[in-house]
């Protein structure tokens, strides 16, 4: 019996080498395709000694056989800039990769006849007026804001999801990703978590922008991955859409003072002005399809994970 064969865009970042880690500890061979915009050769540069990973340098939009073969069972779409600074400094770059990239992807795995899991966000949300947020709500997006790039760029992305499984019969499933964090990301990635980390463990001022009652749904990346995986894995789910998120809300301010209480920090909480307009004011998932349809439910708490990602910038972030 032949193994699993898996392909990973956007595989050197934190969530897709985490992705590849997962799969090849279960014998799957992999393929990791990242241009490494905002992925990094190290994350994944562990794996290049076992034969059933290779690592491609190359980007979507290119299309996927000028970089690769076929022959792929499961196809993860996760190559995209994520990152609030990308959305300034990279807009274009993030709504063409979500656009132009996600249809050579399917373009790819309707010739291959492979499965898609499209890594969407709960950005589509926006800011929302429905909480917490199930699949079925539509959002309530700002189109010309500094955010949209990414909110739209997704949206577009999971409409031609959408139309492929129902225009050419792709096995395509669509994963929306709440706030997600852990081990590999960047430390200036411009997200809160690593933000409040960074400062910590350099004893430096924490930064809460606004006042902090902005909420949150944090999730340990080990714990997204399993509801990756499951949502690809699960056999008659054609179509569908998922969130896969924690349901422990929590405000921003709470967040920066778990981060002070967990850890020994000279830091101290200082407040500062909203740097992006539309900053959603609430985030939380409903899960009950992730619940119910996969069997999912995290295993990390927000203090544990807090704890393993520290860890991880320690010993190999320069901070």
């Amino acid at each position: 019996m032949t193994a699993t064969r898996v392909l990973v865009t956007g595989g050197a970042g934190f969530i897709g080498s985490a992705l590849c880690r997962s799969h090849l500890a279960d014998g799957h061979d992999v393929v990791c395709l990242d241009n490494l915009s905002s992925g990094r050769a190290r994350n994944v540069s562990a794996l290049r000694d076992d034969d059933a990973f290779t690592f491609l340098e190359g980007d979507v939009r290119d299309g996927i056989t000028a970089h690769a073969d076929g022959g792929f069972d499961y196809v993860y779409h996760l190559a995209s800039r994520a990152s609030p600074t990308d959305f300034e400094e990279h807009p274009l770059d993030i709504a063409e990769t979500n656009a132009t990239g996600t249809r050579r992807v399917l373009d790819f795995a309707r010739e291959d006849d492979a499965r898609v899991l499209y890594a969407s966000t709960s950005e589509v949300y926006g800011n929302p007026l429905e909480h917490p947020q199930r699949e079925t709500y539509n959002g309530n997006v700002d189109p010309r804001g500094t955010r949209a790039c990414y909110d739209e760029g997704k949206r577009y992305g999971e409409m031609l999801a959408a139309t492929y499984a129902r225009r050419f019969g792709v096995d395509t499933r669509t994963a929306r990703l709440f706030n997600t964090y852990g081990p590999r990301m960047r430390p200036d990635d411009g997200r809160v978590i690593p933000n409040f980390l960074r400062q910590a463990l350099a004893d430096d001022p924490i930064t809460v922008y606004g006042d902090g009652s902005q909420t949150r749904s944090f999730l340990y990346v080990d714990d997204q991955v399993r509801g990756l995986r499951a949502l690809m894995e699960a056999p008659d789910l054609a179509g569908e859409v998922v969130n896969i998120g924690s349901t422990d809300e929590v405000t921003i301010e709470t967040l920066a003072e778990t981060v002070l209480d967990a850890f020994e920090t000279a830091s101290e909480i200082t407040y500062e002005p909203l740097p992006h307009e539309n900053d959603p004011e609430r985030r939380k998932p409903d899960v009950t399809r992730a619940r119910e349809w996969l069997d999912w439910t995290p295993d990390v708490g927000l203090r544990e994970g807090l704890r393993l990602t520290a860890e991880h910038f320690r010993a190999h972030e320069a901070l």
